[in-house]
């Protein structure tokens, strides 16, 4: 449709060096025509130009000191990019790579992954150019209070409520609420989630995320008349999405072969040792070239690659964002992989992502299967707000009810556009029609 043309060159007018916020936009803007030339009057609200417009950017110092009492400076971020739907949602990032294009993609994306879950919430992100890796417990804490000294003025649980995403994890959470308790004067549970489970978490938080990967991906399989059980899976990443990704496959029949960090991969034949795998990665936060000593010489560690070239049915890359490139995407064709789930936001380039769908490999966006731990996030919201407390098998029955309905919506949205298979096309536009009829109904704000 013409007007999508400008509009995007519009975009990257004004969000200049923002390369992932402009791949994610781009990835979105492609599958919207369909659905634009069905309903006029998005086109006549300027909904698209509103929707890639945060609500609101913040930007902040965080400064800190080690335990050496040197003083370090990083930068907060926090993106409220729709609130049609119910408050901010979305995970803190702290990593070296994080920036303003990065946190902007990974809010964007969240906006339609969080309406995709039928939950009442809205799409935000947030992060610190911060490295946890070899700081220590006070170190990470000392930064942790600084950064929630300056954020909890824009939380609250009906305005935004943070989550936690890669280096922000229980050990975090739980520093940045004590912050938050001690400023606000309120033990308000609900304004973060990815607490402890003693103290207003969500039993099955933790898997959430990679539990409903393999949800989906099991989903997609059965839509095509097949299971995981005896299944041939590739893992990439070794950290919490990862680690109950590997743990949801094997429950269900599958043989997952390798897992990665940022040091290479490893593959195991015989299957990854999970309980050794926690071991080292949950306890010590060793690395995984540790699991090939430890594990024995049937284990293969590959030093400084990813794992793409390991022939397998299923691969679920939960790593992060742009690690499955064009050329993995043909050798895992050719190595015969049937379904590619991302556990990780926008591990997959748009190169790879065509490959799989030419081939007519079943792939689903990280909007759609990596849904779950929004959504089980969501679930920790609503028992804090009843001050209520479930059990793993109620939470877990719960999670497994939203994948389904998120896998349908996608596959029927699908159909119903010309597209039937292409979870790409479903996830977005069922996504966007949800968020854009709450945008009309809500007036021009």
């Amino acid at each position: 449709m013409r007007v999508i043309e400008p509009l995007y060159a519009e975009i990257l007018r004004r969000n200049q060096g923002e390369g992932e916020f402009h791949q994610a936009v781009r990835e979105v803007l492609e599958t919207l025509d369909p659905v634009l030339r069905q309903r006029p009057e998005f086109v006549d609200a300027r909904i698209i130009e509103r929707l890639c417009e945060p609500e609101r950017q913040l930007i902040f110092r965080v400064p800190w000191a080690d335990d050496s009492g040197d003083v370090h400076v990083n930068r907060g971020f926090r993106v409220e990019f729709s609130s049609v739907l119910g408050p901010y949602k979305g995970g803190l990032r702290f990593h070296p790579s994080v920036n303003l294009g990065i946190v902007k993609f990974l809010g964007f994306e969240q906006i339609f992954k969080n309406a995709l879950t039928g939950m009442p919430i809205g799409g935000g992100k947030g992060g610190s150019d911060f490295d946890p890796k070899r700081r220590s417990d006070a170190e990470i804490m000392r930064f942790c209070q600084s950064f929630m000294t300056e954020l909890h003025r824009h939380l609250g649980e009906y305005t935004d409520v943070p989550a936690g995403d890669i280096g922000v994890g229980g050990r975090e959470i739980g520093y940045l609420f004590g912050q938050y308790r001690r400023i606000t004067n309120r033990h308000e549970s609900g304004v973060l989630t990815g607490k402890g489970v003693n103290w207003g978490g969500s039993q099955a938080r933790t898997e959430a995320t990679g539990y409903g990967c393999v949800l989906f991906t099991a989903e997609m399989l059965r839509s095509r008349g097949e299971s995981l059980d005896g299944q041939r899976v590739a893992v990439s990443g070794s950290g919490n999405v990862a680690i109950y990704a590997i743990e949801k496959a094997q429950q269900l029949g599958a043989t997952v072969v390798t897992c990665s960090d940022s040091d290479g991969y490893i593959v195991d034949e015989k299957g990854v040792d999970l309980a050794l795998l926690k071991e080292i990665k949950e306890v010590g936060r060793g690395r995984i070239s540790e699991y090939a000593e430890r594990r024995g010489e049937n284990v293969k560690f590959v030093e400084g690659a990813g794992v793409w070239n390991v022939p397998c049915d299923v691969a679920l890359p939960c790593a992060t964002q742009n690690e499955l490139h064009e050329e993995d995407a043909r050798t895992l064709v050719r190595g015969g992989v049937k379904a590619v789930a991302e556990g990780a936001n926008m591990p997959t380039t748009p190169e790879a992502v065509r490959v799989f769908q030419e081939a007519g490999v079943a792939f689903a966006p990280g909007k759609a299967a990596n849904a779950g731990g929004v959504a089980t996030s969501a679930l920790e919201m609503q028992q804090n707000a009843s001050r209520d407390s479930w059990t793993f098998a109620h939470t877990e029955e719960r999670l497994a009810e939203i994948m389904r309905h998120i896998h349908d919506s996608c596959y029927t949205t699908a159909e119903r556009y010309g597209s039937p298979g292409n979870y790409v096309v479903g996830a977005n536009i069922a996504g966007f029609e949800l968020v854009a009829d709450a945008m009309l109904a809500q007036g021009l704000i």
